[in-house]
């Protein structure tokens, strides 16, 4: 792959540094002192400056009002998003209005799509099924009943349930098929309990019961699912790696000035070496989340289905964010889990972001059978 962006995906990189320029992580209250979520809702007042900058459009064709880029530039912006800790539903509304522009049909998408790259309609998606471990599109039932389709399940951890206008589930036929429902916020047949992340957001646990939808709600296109879901971690990679970029400048800088003997902290080798190998795993993070980013973007065919990129890709996040948070806590000693200093919100962060991605051991597994399944030659 040629690793170089193009103008219009460093201009979207560089239009999200200068709306995230201000945006503290500790705007909301900390997590380890609040019980239950730290805010009711995401911060508003940040996605309306984001609608502003046209990030929201992102990947939305002109037609919609949109930019027309790919999955890169979107996990460009996602990854100045996860260095402040964001408190918006960036990913998942960008994602599920990607996914419907390429798979709806257009009786759902007219006034929607527009509408969410205005900032005025928020998407999200409930991807992780009933448990967080079994796929998401075994979590739901969905059958056709004359002209509605009819959906039973639970979907857990869904986040920002309770500020989406629409939450898109996948959801499975009992014939080998996945589709998306999108189910309006409200809607008769579903409720919301809340869950709190280990972040301090508000997730939302969402059961339907004989939930009944209109056929244009309910995108059957074959891929849709797949491509969303990989869409969805990729740019869960790109909100980790963003996070751990900061954490290690965070740690970089207090070494550099902290002293112990006289001398500071960072020119001890010791120091310098578990330094040294938390940047080669944000190198590591990096290089395999735009290959990752590209494949699905582009749709270039590769020695593997593009789902074995997003599974290194899986990997290399889901294991480098932890080794980096860890250490940067051990290297700022008892001052990393002081409430007034930043560290421990990004450590909340990064512990939620691993469990979204799920354990690096599960990707390994699938890219084994995946290399199995597709024998690389000579």
């Amino acid at each position: 792959m040629d690793f170089t962006f193009t103008e219009e995906q460093e201009a979207a990189a560089e239009a999200a540094r200068g709306v995230f320029a201000d945006v503290a992580p500790d705007s909301v209250p900390s997590p380890s002192l609040t019980r239950g979520a730290v805010a009711e809702g995401f911060d508003r007042e940040l996605w309306a400056r984001l609608a502003e900058a046209d990030l929201l459009s992102l990947l939305l064709d002109e037609t919609h009002g949109g930019a027309g880029l790919d999955a890169v530039a979107l996990c460009g912006v996602l990854r100045e998003s996860g260095k402040v800790l964001a408190r918006v539903p960036l990913l998942e509304s960008c994602a599920a209005a990607a996914a419907l522009q390429a798979h709806a049909e257009p009786e759902l998408t007219s006034g929607l799509l527009a509408g969410t790259g205005r900032g005025e309609v928020v998407l999200t998606v409930a991807a992780h099924g009933r448990t967080g471990h079994d796929p998401a599109e075994l979590a739901v039932t969905a059958r056709p009943d004359g002209p509605e389709w009819v959906l039973d399940g639970v979907q857990t951890a869904v986040p920002w349930a309770f500020d989406a206008d629409h939450v898109l589930v996948p959801a499975h036929t009992g014939s080998g098929r996945s589709v998306l429902a999108l189910v309006p916020h409200g809607h008769p047949g579903t409720t919301l309990a809340e869950q709190i992340s280990t972040a301090g957001e508000r997730l939302g646990e969402l059961r339907l019961d004989s939930a009944r939808l209109p056929r244009r709600c309910v995108v059957t296109a074959d891929g849709a699912w797949e491509w969303l879901r990989g869409l969805l971690a990729a740019g869960t990679c790109a909100l980790a790696l963003g996070l751990g970029e900061r954490v290690l400048r965070m740690t970089a800088d207090y070494t550099g000035t902290r002293e112990q003997f006289g001398h500071p902290l960072a020119t001890f080798q010791a120091v310098a070496v578990q330094a040294a190998d938390r940047y080669i795993d944000l190198r590591a993070m990096e290089i395999t989340l735009w290959q990752a980013a590209w494949r699905l973007g582009s749709g270039t065919p590769g020695a593997l289905p593009v789902s074995g990129d997003v599974a290194v890709a899986k990997i290399w996040a889901s294991e480098g964010v932890r080794r980096v948070v860890q250490t940067a806590q051990h290297l700022h000693g008892g001052f990393g889990a002081d409430v007034d200093y930043p560290l421990h919100r990004y450590h909340a962060w990064a512990k939620h972001l691993e469990l979204s991605l799920g354990p690096a051991a599960a990707h390994e597994e699938a890219l084994g059978d995946l290399l199995a399944a597709h024998p690389l030659s000579g």
